[in-house]
């Protein structure tokens, strides 16, 4: 049964803080429920919304066959899912600023634009992601560890990375004290047998795969089992789920960006979740199925939208191999053009790696697209030479400002948060 713990929080009197922050107070620390041997059940119309996302994700993921040679639309997602995803967690960064931050690292350089080591930290944190789930794999404490890790790796919080916190934390209110917390997760010696709990609640293939990855997130959030990074972390949770099940083996639908989107319901759903009481009762009810509901939307809003933007990357393609002029099969320009939407920005190295021809050929097939107007030269870091795809990145904006509209439409609502201006 969910319970609020009463806790005493003795402030520090030598912290050198002032007298609000230095009083002590009782507080309560929420204690969900556990997942595992619940009887979970779905209304008649949160079941069919769940169905419904479902279609769409298997859509998504079957749909965008053709490019899986080269995971084209899957790691254009994945740096706009987790892009929204930091955006949720207060970090901003436009796509151009964190490409060309992308191909700086590429030369080794240290990270001078902190935010968008940050981001990339965050994209490191879901490639790894998907790589420690393959279908019917068990999701473990390890592995959301590992995912934690490598999320504040070389960020200002890199002493907490990968490690459960020993402390009380709190959302909202003071830094100092949990006193007026909007929320206070459990303590922290409870942590280690709800995440236990969680994963196997993850291991059990008896709910849909979309409604049991809507309450592995709100109860990982509700856990809040690191220090920070918990947000971006339990996103990631999301598609690992979705890819152990098969839904989303290899695609991932970028449910972030509608998250971010729709804030103020995704915060006002989650909290509804923090019921007192048995989790037989009406109350407790009619929040798991307005979370899972609005989750399940969610998910639909965002594979339809990714749908559309792999056509709009097809036809940019299509343009580009026109422009080229004639084209052989399989030539260098064409393995090159089919990887610009996912790496719109690049170098002649880095190109040759990723399309496995040789420097001479691929910097002749760099110079023809720039010729085209297809690629320009730009500079990163200290007077790297690198080449960027100005429509590719366009239309990687486009998808972000449309995703960012509640209506899916800029010319009908306009975004309702910050996204990079229109091209």
């Amino acid at each position: 049964m969910a319970e609020l713990l009463r806790q005493r929080w003795e402030s520090d009197p030598g912290a050198g803080l002032s007298r609000r922050d230095r009083l002590g107070c009782d507080y309560d620390a929420y204690l969900p429920d556990r997942l595992v041997g619940r009887t979970w059940r779905l209304d008649a119309a949160t079941a069919a919304d769940v169905a419904e996302a479902e279609v769409a994700i298997s859509r998504l993921d079957r749909e965008a066959s053709a490019l899986r040679g080269t995971e084209v639309l899957a790691r254009i997602l994945l740096r706009a899912e987790s892009v929204a995803s930091s955006r949720i967690e207060g970090l901003e960064v436009g796509g151009r600023r964190l490409l060309r931050a992308e191909a700086a690292r590429g030369f080794g350089e240290p990270a001078t634009d902190i935010t968008a080591a940050e981001v990339l930290a965050n994209i490191d944190a879901m490639v790894r992601a998907t790589e420690l789930v393959g279908v019917g794999d068990p999701i473990t404490v390890a592995s959301l560890l590992d995912v934690h890790r490598r999320l504040l790796t070389a960020s200002h919080l890199e002493q907490h990375a990968g490690k459960l916190r020993t402390e009380q934390n709190w959302i909202g209110g003071s830094g100092y004290n949990p006193c007026s917390a909007a929320f206070v997760p459990p303590p922290p010696e409870a942590v280690p047998d709800l995440l236990e709990d969680l994963c196997a609640f993850c291991a059990d293939d008896s709910l849909p795969a979309v409604a049991q990855a809507a309450i592995a997130h709100a109860q990982f959030e509700t856990i809040h089992p690191f220090v920070d990074g918990n947000g971006r972390t339990g996103r990631a949770l999301i598609h690992m789920l979705l890819r152990r099940r098969g839904l989303a083996a290899g695609v991932l639908p970028p449910v972030s960006l509608i998250l971010a989107t729709w804030s103020r319901e995704y915060l006002a759903a989650l909290s509804a979740t923090h019921y007192v009481g048995p989790a037989t009762s009406d109350e407790a009810q009619v929040a798991t199925d307005s979370w899972v509901a609005l989750f399940a939307a969610a998910c639909t809003r965002a594979c339809a939208d990714a749908v559309d933007f792999e056509q709009r990357l097809e036809t940019l393609r299509n343009d580009w191999l026109r422009r080229a002029g004639r084209v052989r099969a399989d030539s260098t320009l064409e393995r090159i053009v089919h990887l610009l939407p996912a790496t719109p920005v690049l170098t002649v190295g880095s190109a040759a790696a990723l399309a496995g021809r040789s420097l001479q050929a691929t910097n002749q097939a760099i110079n023809r697209l720039v010729d085209v107007g297809v690629l320009r030269q730009v500079t990163v870091g200290r007077r790297n030479r690198a080449f960027e795809a100005p429509e590719a990145i366009e239309a990687f904006v486009y998808l972000e400002r449309r995703l960012a509209s509640p209506a899916g439409d800029t010319m009908v609502s306009p975004p309702n948060r910050r996204v990079p201006h229109r091209p």
